[in-house]
């Protein structure tokens, strides 16, 4: 069974095609500059050099048609024709109230899908216009949506619900979602594999820690609580989200500066978090070598982001009530040991032990706690194409 991903964001389209006998990648590649000048395909056959192709891409539509046009090519294609893609699954940002779970795409369905774009503006319309590609381009195949926030559907009202009037929730839907949902899911599965296979009774923590972070407590195996909100922007600190703040900080400053509701939200979202504080850079490896040479302010940046996370880890482990594993994924939380270390170090009171020589090692699927640590310390790389890819498996049959 031969399986599309396609990941649509606002000016860009990401995919990757499965051959899911053996969850081999056949080819993937990048659409980027949608809808702008300088728009290209960087695709990259299976055991082939990538090649790119410049050309005019109007719209989401033109793109997918270009890389389904790709895998087809003589040249650089890894299929015959479409007939041998049997389903397309397409990464979509938020399932509001109304989705708990991928879904096979049907008019009836999309028609709800549209009632969440007040919920992601931005990335939801996007997501939407793949979907409605892929149907134009290759009618009668299966679509697959696979939701954001569809993991996080476990959590009980104790957690999703703010402190606001309860009339915005019910005109608005106002609560907390939670996102990177795909990416949870894949490691919470491999977690429970490498705890023994069961779900029932394990308490984990999944921290997916990217220039976007976010985490989730995990309880037999379904979300209890996470740390994104109604949108991406609550939590920790990132590479340009504040994360939490006090919420009269937002009037405060536009009433200082004279700045509207969008150049606000701008603010928080686009200057804020690493870039903010350091006023350098959002790329970890710019601050963190900033730090090395002396900087302060890089410094103060990265003792934020390790002490936020060890905090919000905390409370994770009051909701479990306590905790087996604590799982690091993402670019960050895979790749960047000095990181895991610090966090690991404000854990210690929960007998949390690392092996620093496994700790060194970056990328690869392993346990680095110490064999008497009472708490398993996880980095498994992450995989949301494939839990994707396995999402429209099991739905296509």
């Amino acid at each position: 069974m031969k399986i599309l991903v396609i990941n649509c964001g606002s000016s860009s389209l990401k995919y990757q095609l499965y051959n899911m006998d053996t969850n081999e990648v056949l080819a993937k590649g990048l659409v980027e500059r949608i809808g702008i000048e300088g728009s290209n395909l960087q695709h990259s056959p299976a055991g082939k050099d990538k090649v790119v192709f410049e050309q005019p891409l109007p719209d989401h539509g033109a793109a997918i048609k270009l890389v389904m046009d790709k895998l087809t090519d003589s040249e650089v294609g890894v299929i015959a024709s479409l007939d041998e893609i049997d389903g397309i699954g397409h990464r979509v940002l938020h399932g509001g109230k109304y989705f708990s779970d991928s879904m096979l795409v049907t008019p009836e369905k999309m028609e709800t899908m549209k009632k969440c774009i007040p919920l992601g503006p931005l990335h939801m319309p996007a997501n939407l216009m793949g979907i409605e590609a892929c149907e134009k381009l290759m009618p009668g195949k299966p679509n697959v949506a696979v939701f954001d926030t569809a993991f996080h559907a476990t959590m009980p009202p104790k957690a999703y619900m703010y402190a606001l009037p309860y009339e915005y929730y019910e005109k608005y839907d106002i609560r907390r979602y939670g996102f990177h949902g795909t990416s949870h899911k894949f490691v919470t599965k491999r977690a429970i594999e490498m705890l023994g296979g069961k779900a029932e009774g394990t308490k984990i923590i999944t921290c997916h820690l990217g220039n976007g972070s976010s985490l989730a407590a995990v309880k037999d195996g379904k979300v209890i609580d996470t740390s994104m909100g109604l949108t991406p922007l609550a939590g920790f600190e990132m590479g340009t989200r504040c994360g939490d703040i006090d919420p009269a900080i937002v009037p405060f400053i536009m009433e200082k500066e004279n700045l509207t509701p969008a150049q606000i939200d701008n603010i928080m979202n686009k200057k804020s978090g690493i870039l903010g504080v350091t006023g350098r850079s959002s790329d970890f490896r710019d601050v963190e070598q900033g730090m090395n040479d002396g900087d302060e302010r890089c410094k103060l940046a990265l003792d934020m982001f390790r002490y936020q996370i060890a905090k919000y880890i905390g409370s994770y482990v009051v909701a479990l009530g306590g905790v087996d594993a604590i799982v690091f994924t993402a670019g960050i939380g895979e790749n960047n040991s000095g990181h895991r270390a610090a966090i690991c170090e404000y854990l210690s009171f929960l007998g949390l032990k690392i092996d620093p020589e496994k700790n060194a090692q970056r990328g690869k699927e392993l346990d680095f706690a110490t064999a008497d640590s009472k708490v398993r310390a996880l980095l498994i790389p992450t995989n949301e194409e494939l839990m994707i890819a396995q999402d429209t498996m099991d739905l296509i049959g």
